[in-house]
């Protein structure tokens, strides 16, 4: 049984060298938003969540964000590409319109 350390190795050099560009920076984009739903966890856990309307806000927002770019990194990915019959610009309209509606509804939610 290989060590989990050779296996993080291989699983590191094969995402270098077998991923796009474009869907390495899609995958940035997803840690970005866990990243920051983390720290929203963490602050109203360790603080409180006295802008309770804020915080969910907040995190309901990092979290959609990452279902959206989850979605978009579907369908731009080329393997999947006979599954779905949208090219890849009408995938990052569709992900744009959706962060649009997503932040006008939060920020009706923060009232």
């Amino acid at each position: 049984m290989p060590a989990p350390v050779h296996v993080l190795e291989k699983l590191a050099c094969d995402y270098a060298a077998t991923t796009p560009q474009r869907l390495k920076v899609i995958d940035t984009y997803m840690v970005f938003c866990v990243a920051v739903g983390l720290i929203q966890f963490l602050y109203c856990a360790l603080v409180g969540t006295f802008p309770y309307n804020a915080f969910l806000a907040g995190f309901g927002s990092a979290v959609a964000c990452f279902v959206f770019a989850a979605n978009l990194r579907i369908k731009t990915n080329p393997s999947n590409s006979r599954q779905f019959e949208t090219s890849s610009e009408g995938a990052f309209a569709e992900f744009v319109l959706c962060h649009i509606v997503l932040h006008f509804v939060v920020s009706n939610f923060l009232g």
